[in-house]
């Protein structure tokens, strides 16, 4: 089993991010030994990318940016006008990749969480096509800026378009600079072998977001983590395991990603378990 860094997002904690939450989650986190600390990007302008590089350089962190999409963030089946403005935002959080020193930028980059609809077979074809149009120059302006756009997999109830890695993988095709963001909390919800289909993903996957069966912490839940980031390793990834998981403080997140109750002791014990228990995997 290959070994890996490991990261925490600030969502455990807090939404938006803001600077002053930044600078004080980076302290925390590398007390804790965590290697990196995973950015969540919900509107250009929220924290400084600037600021943030040197804070975490002042904690010796690396850095990882996810991005968001909201409603009114659509890169198919919506009018030209919201696919430009989407792009520019995806663009604009591969600035701020760029600047703190993250490999890539990942999330459902693609549509809005929670919309969801119907499609036949030549539909989801046509919408693949759109994607790979739609995403073109926001990986072109990406591998410029030596960044990967790593497209996320939802579930079903929050996306109806990419909820398998072999629909992520059919739907990125060839597109450079681009691969697959594993998340082992939709994983667990819409794979029928984990394993399986991480290693389906060998060469392409670009980044992987850790966290218990129900959001709580890694090792607090049923699956097979020796076996999953043995998988992961033959996969060729190499990236850090950053535990995401949200809080049910914030209402506004906490509906988002139906969070609806309390998933540890508290949200600091999501991070300091999950470190443990990942550490403690994959030590021989």
């Amino acid at each position: 089993m290959s070994k890996h860094q490991l990261g925490v997002n600030t969502w455990v904690w807090h939404s938006p991010l803001t600077d002053a939450t930044l600078a004080a989650l980076a302290a925390k986190v590398a007390g804790w030994g965590f290697d990196v600390l995973e950015l969540p990007v919900e509107n250009p302008g929220d924290w400084d990318a600037r600021r943030a590089a040197q804070v975490l350089a002042d904690h010796g962190l690396g850095a990882t940016v996810c991005l968001v999409m909201p409603p009114g963030r659509e890169l198919i089946a919506a009018d030209e006008s919201t696919i430009r403005s989407t792009q520019d935002y995806l663009r604009a959080v591969v600035d701020a990749a760029a600047t703190v020193g993250s490999p890539v930028i990942a999330g459902p980059a693609y549509a809005s969480v929670g919309r969801t609809w119907r499609l036949s077979p030549a539909e989801r074809a046509a919408a693949y096509d759109q994607l790979r149009e739609s995403l073109a120059p926001v990986v072109e302006y990406a591998g410029a800026a030596g960044v990967t756009v790593a497209v996320e997999p939802l579930n079903r109830y929050e996306t109806s378009l990419l909820n398998t890695v072999g629909q992520t993988l059919e739907a990125i095709g060839e597109l450079p600079h681009c691969g697959v963001a594993l998340d082992l909390y939709h994983q667990n919800i819409e794979e029928t072998d984990i394993p399986a289909a991480i290693r389906a993903a060998a060469g392409r996957v670009a980044h992987v977001q850790v966290c218990g069966n129900d959001r709580g912490a890694p090792g607090t839940d049923h699956l097979d983590w020796p076996t999953i980031l043995t998988a992961v390793g033959e996969a060729g990834y190499r990236g850090p395991l950053c535990i995401e998981s949200f809080t049910a403080e914030n209402a506004t997140i906490a509906t988002a990603a139906s969070i609806w109750r309390p998933l540890a002791a508290s949200q600091d014990a999501i991070a300091v378990d999950g470190l443990t228990f990942l550490r403690g995997v994959m030590t021989p």
